[in-house]
């Protein structure tokens, strides 16, 4: 009978070291099959320039798509610097006390402001990738290891715009107005010192004019990328000069879109193709599209603001992972070594 007993307890022994043994098997296979349970977010700080500049708010749209596409794995912050570097230096200086991100990517508000706001990421380490405005100096992403820059070519922006404006001036005798042979135009500037402006205003019009055809600058108005100002801007001077305006060329699409509602105001551009004043800009935004399908602004150059975000987004990930910049993407950097460059597009009707 105590032989049974012992039998017995042996095997309620046995059995209770089988259910444990095989609780800990189950429990180490449930985690091997969701590794990921536990997983915290990469966190990443996007801190953007102005959340009103309609490109900007497209660019910040992908990065919400690439974020509900990694449900869990990412976590973005944004931070509107309202074009104000002091604000965006406040909220840097912030997440940057907080030490708790992963990956910064900068928008920054005054290109000639980069090195400083670079220096202060680099003492904490930190990835960062600088996108949209380019650096007045591209030595300053030089300076940190970790730092690079996305953006485009903005001489390409104007070449584009400029041979959009030749095939009109090729194809629409109507648009030379007081038939000299010289296409005098308006240009809408964004800044003075932005290296997207400066390089756009330029490039258009030395594409025109390697083509054999004549220029005449009427204007040229600085509105800060802004539809209102240049508005206004285009109103008055359509006052001043009226159909020798044979085009407006805008470093932006929100400044044509504003120039068009100044040509409208006098009965231009609002559909009858007998009644038009070319109007070319750059961003390819959704109203400035549908615009162009209407026939009411000649067209525009696509910045696109999904492969902004997505190689801003993938060429910082791939730091966080301590990989090289350019793993598993498709680019190439330019000669500064540091940029990469996202190819424009015309848009025409």
């Amino acid at each position: 009978m105590t032989r049974l007993r012992k039998n017995i307890s042996v095997l309620v022994v046995s059995i209770i070291m089988l259910f444990i043994v095989s609780g800990y098997y189950c429990k180490n296979i449930r985690a091997q099959v969701n590794p990921s349970s536990n997983q915290i977010p990469t966190k990443i700080d996007v801190f953007l320039y102005d959340s009103n500049d309609k490109y900007i708010s497209l660019v910040r749209q992908n990065f919400e798509n690439i974020q509900g596409n990694n449900q869990g794995k990412i976590e973005f912050t944004f931070y509107d610097g309202m074009n104000d570097q002091s604000i965006q230096n406040k909220d840097i200086n912030s997440v940057l006390q907080a030490n708790k991100t992963d990956l910064i990517l900068l928008d920054i508000v005054d290109i000639k402001r980069s090195r400083e706001v670079i220096n202060r990421i680099k003492e904490k380490g930190i990835p960062v990738i600088l996108f949209n405005r380019e650096p007045l100096n591209m030595e300053d992403v030089k300076s940190y290891n970790k730092a690079f820059f996305v953006g485009t070519d903005a001489s390409q922006a104007g070449i584009l715009q400029g041979q959009i404006l030749i095939n009109m001036w090729k194809y629409n005798k109507n648009m030379d107005n007081n038939g000299n042979n010289i296409m005098e135009y308006v240009m809408l500037m964004g800044e003075r010192d932005n290296i997207e402006a400066v390089e756009r205003t330029k490039y258009v019009i030395l594409t025109i004019n390697s083509d054999g055809i004549k220029t005449q600058e009427l204007a040229l108005r600085v509105a800060g990328w802004n539809r209102n100002t240049a508005r206004s801007m285009i109103e008055a001077l359509y006052l001043k000069y009226g159909k020798n305006i044979e085009a407006i060329i805008s470093n932006n699409d929100e400044m044509a879109i504003g120039a068009i509602e100044a040509l409208q105001k006098y009965g231009y551009n609002k559909g009858d193709s007998a009644k038009i004043i070319p109007v070319v800009g750059v961003d390819g935004i959704p109203e400035a599209l549908e615009l162009i399908n209407q026939g009411i602004m000649t067209g525009s150059v696509l910045q696109d603001a999904q492969a902004m975000a997505e190689a801003t987004y993938k060429m910082g990930m791939n730091l966080v992972a301590g990989n090289a910049p350019l793993d598993n993407m498709t680019y190439e950097f330019d000669s500064t070594g540091v940029a990469i460059r996202i190819p424009y597009r015309q848009i025409i009707s």
